[in-house]
């Protein structure tokens, strides 16, 4: 059976491209453009992960990533933040949830799914 992975990615080129190399790669990819619609995407889809981008149009990744945290279905969903920000408070933010995997933009296309898939444990 597949994985699920779920990207809530506003920018559509990058959101893409995540999932034409999860999808190239076995995996089954779900998306969403802003947190609330990824959130109810999560809660519906219950994936084995979520790609987040750190900065969405109606709230921060890591907002969603303590939405999802405080959720019984959706709190031990790991997630994979990406975001072009690598300075300042969104690093900041992203230091506050220990044990998830971090990407900074652009993504290295090689080694982007399969970074993933070992983090899946597989």
């Amino acid at each position: 059976m597949k994985k699920k992975i779920l990207i809530i990615e506003d920018n559509e080129r990058n959101r893409t491209l995540e999932r034409d190399l999860l999808e190239a790669a076995g995996f089954e990819v779900f998306d969403a453009m802003d947190g609330a619609s990824g959130i109810a995407l999560a809660r519906n889809e219950k994936p084995d992960a979520v790609v987040l981008d750190a900065r969405l149009p109606d709230m921060r990744g890591t907002q969603v990533a303590q939405i999802l945290r405080e959720g019984t279905e959706t709190c031990a969903i790991p997630i994979v933040f990406v975001t072009a920000s690598v300075v300042g408070e969104v690093m900041e933010d992203i230091a506050a949830h220990p044990g998830e995997l971090f990407f900074s933009k652009p993504i290295d296309t090689r080694t982007f799914a399969e970074e993933i898939r070992k983090y899946l444990g597989g």
